[in-house]
């Protein structure tokens, strides 16, 4: 097993746990924050799973761990939105539920 497999595997847990909390947040309360949360979280997870994808070389077409190629721009791409998406919704989540 690769480096890049092994820590995109550690990585798949935390990503995991946030999507499927989310997830249940969402299904509990269909607002606007926990709408973002769940898709700053899916967004983690496809940056996850264009890590898996790249340890095994699975669509090598994406040329992944390139500049400039769809599979980097796929991976930068999920990371600034989920990084920022899911960050917003928790915090619009916080201040909807403190007024409430």
């Amino acid at each position: 097993m690769n480096a890049t497999l092994a820590k995109a595997l550690v990585a798949l847990v935390p990503a995991g746990i946030l999507f499927v909390g989310a997830v249940l947040l969402f299904l509990r309360e269909k607002i606007l924050g926990s709408f973002l949360q769940l898709l700053g979280a899916g967004c983690l997870v496809v940056v996850v799973l264009a890590h898996i994808d790249e340890a095994l070389h699975l669509f090598t077409w994406m040329h992944w761990g390139e500049e400039h190629s769809v599979g980097h721009y796929l991976d930068l791409g999920s990371a600034v939105l989920g990084l920022t998406l899911f960050p917003m919704g928790y915090l619009l989540h916080a201040l909807t539920k403190r007024n409430a």
